[in-house]
């Protein structure tokens, strides 16, 4: 007798029909539901009882048996293989992928962090731009192109910063990278600080703690308020450090601004104690709430800021656009070092963002997202507060706050069925520390068309977890 399944099936996430009968057979094999031996319905039986076509259904039990989970005779109907080695490792789409890290590689979903509205973007006109600037590549000589970032960018990039972050700049000071992990792994091997101290935001981007170990140094948590960092925190308890990693502009991920006191004894301590500040100034200007604070780097006067910004937020992380502004007794260490490892991305991406900004596209379309994403954050935050939620806006995320020891993980990777990506707050905060409990839900991807229903199936699933 075949075993009934309890598969959900939902058709406004972000995952396929095929795919979700998939998961759910797998997740009743982990379950013990369906024991090794045990017999599965037919893929027309099954087909009848979700209400899907028969194909899909034979499309995902053929995927399960290429992954030797359940095989097929035809006496005996399919069954769960007696020894169903694949459910023991990830799927291979995402294999060998951290949980913490399992965002990035996932398709769009709502409240996804990290990504712009895709369904706000000049799609044809960058799409005009890019091809353009591929014919114009294919027809030119073959030479190797400039490691720095293509001089057209780099001009482009120092003249948008000059006007909207309050940096004066040379292009000469500008390297283009592969988006911001490329800029934070050329700057820590420029800098070349294995051994020392770091401080680090707590709570603090996940990705930049880990990428200082990797660099062999040791961060060490500075709490964070509604100013940003506390400087002094950092100054009595670690004042020998190295390297002070820092998002002034909007705190990852609470989404305060460092206030100027603490910015002017930030940097007069680098200055003193000769630290280097990173400033990843992730979302640039894309501050809703007020007009955006001039950049750290623009008070700097000693030399002692790197500016690291990206376009991911504002057009694309698709197109792995990042660039770092070194200050100018750093540029020919800069210089050296992308001459050796050289992590630009191709000139016709490079080229084609030039002409987007200087035909003035840009900052139209900046001005544009900004008004959307107001509305989209203030519906958001409507819509959770009205539930009983305690909801603020930092950035392009709302925080959600749970009750302390909530389970948020199994919150968010159980939303992740459901076609939400909600990020836990509690990997945000350094290990072994305290952390508090919650859920960060991206602003861009909360489109008002899903907005309702997507709020809904959350406070669902959250009361359950309760």
């Amino acid at each position: 007798m075949p075993h009934a399944l309890d598969i959900r099936i939902d058709r406004s996430a972000a995952s396929t029909l095929a795919e979700q009968i998939r998961m759910g057979v797998l997740a009743a094999i982990r379950s013990g539901a369906l024991a090794p031996g045990a017999r599965l319905p037919s893929w027309q039986a099954l087909a009848a009882q979700l209400g899907v076509a028969r194909g899909t259904v034979k499309s995902a039990y053929e995927r399960l048996a290429d992954e030797q989970v359940i095989v097929s005779s035809q006496p005996g109907g399919t069954r769960v293989a007696e020894h169903p080695t694949a459910i023991r490792s990830a799927p291979a789409n995402d294999a060998e992928v951290p949980e913490l890290y399992q965002h990035l590689l996932s398709g769009p979903a709502v409240f996804q962090m990290g990504v712009p509205a895709s369904d706000c973007f000049p799609v044809s006109l960058f799409a005009r731009l890019r091809a353009h600037a591929a014919r114009l590549e294919a027809m030119s000589p073959a030479v190797y192109p400039d490691p720095r970032g293509e001089l057209a960018f780099r001009r482009e990039i120092a003249a948008h910063l000059a006007l909207a972050r309050g940096i004066e700049c040379r292009p000469s000071q500008i390297f283009v990278t592969a988006g911001f992990a490329g800029a934070l792994e050329i700057t820590l091997r420029v800098l070349g600080l294995a051994g020392a101290t770091a401080w680090m935001e707590n709570p603090g981007f996940f990705h930049s703690r880990r990428a200082l170990e990797l660099a062999q140094l040791e961060p060490v948590p500075i709490p964070v308020d509604d100013d940003g960092m506390d400087v002094d925190h950092g100054i009595e308890r670690f004042p020998h450090a190295a390297l002070a990693l820092v998002t002034p502009g909007q705190q990852a991920p609470l989404g305060g601004t460092l206030s100027l006191g603490r910015r002017v004894a930030l940097i007069a301590w680098a200055a003193q104690t000769g630290a280097w500040i990173v400033e990843d100034d992730y979302l640039g200007e894309l501050q809703l709430r007020r007009r955006a604070a001039p950049a750290l780097a623009s008070l700097d006067e000693n030399g002692r800021v790197i500016h690291i910004g990206s376009f991911s937020k504002t057009i694309s992380p698709s197109l792995r656009l990042g660039f770092i502004v070194a200050p100018p007794d750093l540029v020919d260490r800069f210089t050296e070092a992308v001459l050796c490892l050289g992590s630009a991305p191709g000139p016709a991406v490079q080229h084609a963002t030039a002409r987007f900004m200087s035909e003035g596209h840009y900052m139209r379309h900046l001005r544009r997202m900004k008004r959307i994403y107001s509305a989209r954050g203030d519906a958001l935050q409507n819509i959770l507060e009205g539930k009983g939620y305690d909801v603020r806006i930092g950035g392009l995320a709302a925080l959600v706050r749970l009750p302390d020891g909530a389970p948020d993980v199994a919150v968010a990777k159980e939303a992740r069925s459901l076609g939400l990506a909600p990020e836990p707050l509690s990997g945000w905060f350094a290990p072994g520390g305290v952390c508090k409990s919650g859920l960060l839900l991206g602003i861009a991807t909360a489109d008002e068309a899903r907005l309702s229903l997507a709020c809904e199936r959350l406070h669902e699933l959250v009361a359950r977890h309760r």
